[in-house]
């Protein structure tokens, strides 16, 4: 049978069914813990600890949703001798015996945690984890070996190093593994850019004179979860003079006739994120609005005609203004505006693209990898800015674009 290309990421619908081959979930599962051990085996760790939600779901293919993100409540265990264990919050540990039959049932464990220091330093529950974790390392033969940690607590790592365990940087390794995607991993995020091409076009209908940034992000997130979204991260929803500088957020502020106003939605499906910019005027637009967006727009092109296998993440910073250029004091100012960023399970992973950081540690860019662009630029008239986003799937010889909503030029909507 032929395989479609690696590129291809039609995102024909959002449901597995019987007629055609989409997301094949047993695939994707296999795949991910297929680069993890070729991580770890290019690394001199004898397991990774994982406190990440992305990297947990990379690893074991199971998730609980925002909830638990910032509560450093679940860890899994990925050995070099392929044994693979996941703690998870109370009585979660029991489901997942019951419904995740790719996990071994007996390495499915409740897990110790503090909630984020709240339960008393005097309980040992800190303790007690490490000393489980460690009694998994000797039982799988990687005792005394290096354990990579993405990130943790102060009082787990302190623990952990007390208790003799020799802790190394777990999450460049885990980004190593993360890097190149799978067809089912782009056909994941193509359907996330898919279901957000949409939310777009019920944002032109939305966007008139009188309506708030707030009521945008409210008609996003609602749309979003009834397409299916499983985590709606964030929407900025910047407009009028909030434009320039660009603060990276929302608020209650009412649009009026020919404000410019840009949109971040981020969100996932089955895990998979987007991170998608779009730009507007609303009723009618200025010339000092078109050429600041011909110009983002124009810095767009050239680094997309510029990416394929083999070109450094230098060589594309490059092709952008720098922070002088665009009226900031320096790169570290204008990080994150003239900005590439490889997205995945998380929303910022290989390779990062600027100024700031490329010029010194330049990546090579490789077939596989899914990555977003972003470049921004302030209109002459002080107050309004063009933002673009275009999310690309580096491919033999170039990218696919994967955002579909237009972005040619500036879309003026509900024009008058």
């Amino acid at each position: 049978m032929a395989t479609p290309p690696l590129a291809v990421a039609p995102a024909p619908g959002r449901m597995n069914v019987d007629f055609e081959e989409r997301v094949d979930f047993s695939r994707l599962r296999e795949y991910r813990l297929r680069r993890a051990m070729g991580a770890i085996e290019a690394s001199d760790l004898g397991a990774l600890l994982v406190f990440d939600n992305n990297n947990i779901r990379y690893l074991t293919g199971v998730a609980i949703g925002e909830w638990t993100r910032d509560k450093l409540c679940r860890y899994a265990l990925y050995t070099r001798t392929g044994e693979l264990f996941l703690w998870d919050f109370g009585s979660a540990a029991v489901h997942h015996r019951l419904y995740c039959p790719w996990l071994k049932p007996e390495h499915c464990i409740a897990s110790y945690t503090t909630m984020r220091g709240a339960a008393p330093p005097e309980s040992g529950l800190v303790a007690r984890a490490v000393t489980e974790i460690k009694g998994f390392l000797a039982d799988t033969g990687v005792a005394g070996e290096p354990v990579g940690v993405d990130f943790a607590e102060i009082p787990m790592l302190f623990e952990l190093q007390r208790q003799g365990v020799d802790v190394r940087d777990g999450q460049q390794v885990m980004l190593d593994a993360r890097q190149a995607k799978s067809r089912d991993e782009i056909t994941l995020l193509s359907t996330a850019a898919a279901m957000v091409d949409g939310v777009y076009q019920d944002i032109t209908d939305a966007l008139k004179p009188g309506v708030r940034e707030n009521e945008i992000v409210a008609l996003a997130n609602k749309r979003l979860y009834e397409m299916g979204s499983d985590d709606v991260e964030s929407i900025n929803a910047v407009s009028g003079e909030r434009c320039n500088p660009h603060p990276h957020n929302f608020s209650d502020r009412m649009i009026r006739p020919g404000e410019q106003a840009f949109f971040d939605i981020m969100h996932s499906f089955n895990g998979y994120r987007t991170c998608y910019y779009r730009t507007f005027s609303v009723g009618r637009s200025s010339p000092a609005q078109r050429d600041a967006y011909a110009r983002a727009r124009e810095w767009m092109e050239s680094a997309i005609a510029a990416i394929k296998p083999g070109v450094s993440t230098d060589q594309v910073a490059r092709l952008w203004p720098t922070a002088e250029e665009i009226g900031l004091a320096d790169e570290k100012t204008a990080f994150g505006l003239q900005f590439g960023h490889g997205l995945g399970l998380a929303l910022h992973e290989r390779p990062i693209i600027s100024r700031l950081t490329s010029l010194d540690a330049p990546m090579e860019i490789h077939e596989g990898m899914v990555f977003a662009l972003e470049t921004y630029c302030p209109a002459t008239d002080g107050v309004s800015a063009a933002r673009l986003e275009e999310e690309v799937v580096v491919t033999a010889d170039g990218v696919e674009i994967i955002t579909k909503f237009p972005s040619q030029e500036l879309f003026v909507t509900n024009p008058y």
